[in-house]
């Protein structure tokens, strides 16, 4: 027998939660450090100080998996995510060793893909050939610019010669899996200004293009001295604009800001997206684990400073918090992530990924079907080109009171 969300006529096959070996796993890794901290970056980096002293660090990474793996996650991994800060200032013999004591540790599967992340600079692009043989798969490079104007405005230290001499290295290191971040809404930037560098980056043929709008975030230079951005409506006109240059030009908008050419998507993000598993190894690296024992979903986050992290591997005592996610809050824990694909999602996967009968988001899907913010087709449920628009507000439907606070850090 089909279940059934009434009266919104929304059906499913029936079912409980998936057992934790079906739900895909992924592992994510962080490297905190940085030449330079952006004015716009609110994730976990810090400025050097000096040389990078990789062995300590691999070390601890190495020893932070070993506690997850004791803790009982021995499944197949089957995308291995390096990001930062910026990995790619690690050595390629250091990759090397560290993607090696992954293998020893959890089995990789067939094709696994591995992303490393590098910024555009000529002492870097000099270690791709380095980082394919590590057995890098996949390189994601943060050129977010090919304007000179444009990127000083942002406080990045790589000019657009740079991103080109970069791809070109890429390219003679054998990475065919080519990941371009491009940014839009930057201070100063016209809607002509943000088309030419989609039309650069088409024209170096990547496989997937990361298009996304600068967002000023707490807790960063831009928050205390914010730069005057486009207006919304302009932003909005640029983004819209410069997708429709990129879905023409055959990269399909899988995501809110994310293009591939056919095959391409980048499996590691969709496995975040789709609600899948993942363990999270480094300084202030996040986890999630489905716990098939308990059936709960289990958040982690490591300890944040590069220091703090090093120190831990003294006691193993690497996380900083480990709890359980509530209940109420895991309708909004999928849809934060599930509504960001464009061909949305089926509502049996929400049943398998956390447990929840499909009347735990029947009020919210019904009211923004209402307001056209999705649209509910046979078994799936698709955000409209509305409510990819008005993200954060769609999500507020799915929200309890606890977690409300929460939407307000989306990135659209």
């Amino acid at each position: 027998m089909d279940g059934r969300c009434a009266p919104c006529g929304l059906s499913w096959k029936p079912g409980t939660r998936m057992l934790a070996d079906d739900i895909p796993l992924a592992l994510y890794i962080h490297v905190p450090w940085c030449v330079k901290k952006c004015p716009y970056c609110d994730f976990n980096s810090h400025a050097l100080r000096g040389e990078i002293s990789d062995a300590p660090y691999i070390d601890a990474l190495l020893a932070d998996l070993d506690c997850e793996v004791e803790a009982g996650v021995v499944r197949t991994v089957h995308s291995v995510f390096i990001g930062g800060g910026t990995p790619s200032l690690l050595s390629p013999d250091s990759v090397a060793r560290l993607l090696e004591g992954v293998g020893a540790r959890l089995p990789l599967g067939p094709g696994c893909e591995v992303t490393l992340e590098a910024n555009p600079g000529t002492v870097e692009a000099g270690r791709f050939a380095g980082f394919r043989q590590a057995g890098v798969n996949r390189l994601s490079i943060g050129v977010q610019s090919f304007h000179d104007d444009l990127l000083s405005a942002i406080g990045r230290i790589h000019d657009g010669r740079q991103s080109h001499l970069a791809v070109e290295s890429a390219r003679d290191a054998g990475f065919e899996n080519l990941n371009l971040d491009l940014m839009f809404g930057l201070p100063g930037q016209s809607v002509a200004q943000a088309l030419k560098d989609v039309d650069t980056a088409i024209a170096l043929s990547p496989t997937h293009i990361s298009h996304y709008q600068l967002t000023i975030e707490p807790n960063t230079l831009f928050h205390r001295h914010p730069p005057a951005l486009p207006d919304e409506e302009l932003a909005w006109r640029m983004g819209q604009r410069c997708a429709k240059r990129l879905i023409a030009s055959g990269y399909a908008r899988y995501e809110v800001s994310a293009f591939a050419q056919v095959g391409h998507e980048c499996r590691h993000n969709l496995n975040y997206w789709e609600f899948g598993d993942y363990l999270g190894i480094g300084a202030g690296a996040h986890g999630k684990i489905s716990d098939a024992a308990s059936g709960e979903v289990i958040r982690s986050l490591k300890r944040r400073h590069p220091r703090a992290y090093l120190d831990a591997s003294r006691n193993r005592s690497f996380d900083l918090k480990r709890d359980s996610c509530d209940p109420d809050a895991l309708p909004l824990e999928f849809m934060m992530n599930a509504l960001r694909i464009a061909q949305g999602f089926d509502l049996g996967l929400f049943v398998a990924r956390t447990g929840l009968p499909a009347t735990a988001i029947q009020g919210g899907l019904e009211f923004a079907r209402a307001q056209k913010l999705i649209r509910l087709v046979d078994a799936r449920v698709e955000p409209t080109p509305l409510g990819l628009r008005f993200l954060n507000e769609l999500l507020l439907l799915f929200a309890s009171a606890s977690s409300r606070r929460a939407v307000g850090n989306v990135a659209v």
